[in-house]
């Protein structure tokens, strides 16, 4: 026994709900708590770039006062340049993860709760 035949918009139609129902069913859905988790090491990273970066830094100052005997020139001038990077990692970071925030649309806005405050 054949399939009747179907016109070729009636096939299209037919393949492209088919394409979407299997897009749905293997489109991985991400929990509250997952999502909650990405968010909290995103945040970690970024604290990590901010405290790396100056950390980096004052480690290679520290290295070029100890060859070159410039005392504090070489701590204060890492320590400042390792700051400035770490603060352009930070602002790079945030940025990336902005975009990525943004193919979802605008956030929902929470309702504004009385007894949150207190009394």
């Amino acid at each position: 026994m054949s399939l009747p035949p179907e016109s070729r918009e009636e096939a299209i139609a037919r393949l492209t709900k088919s394409a979407s129902d299997l897009e749905t069913r293997t489109t991985p859905r991400i929990s509250q708590e997952m999502a909650g988790h990405a968010a909290a090491s995103q945040a970690w990273k970024i604290i990590a770039d901010l405290l790396g970066g100056v950390f980096v830094g004052l480690a290679l100052g520290w290295v070029f006062d100890y060859f070159t005997g410039a005392s504090p020139v070489g701590l204060i001038g890492g320590v400042l340049l390792g700051f400035a990077v770490s603060v352009w990692m930070a602002w790079r970071t945030a940025q990336r993860l902005m975009a990525e925030a943004n193919k979802f649309g605008e956030p929902t806005s929470v309702p504004f709760d009385d007894e949150d405050e207190g009394a």
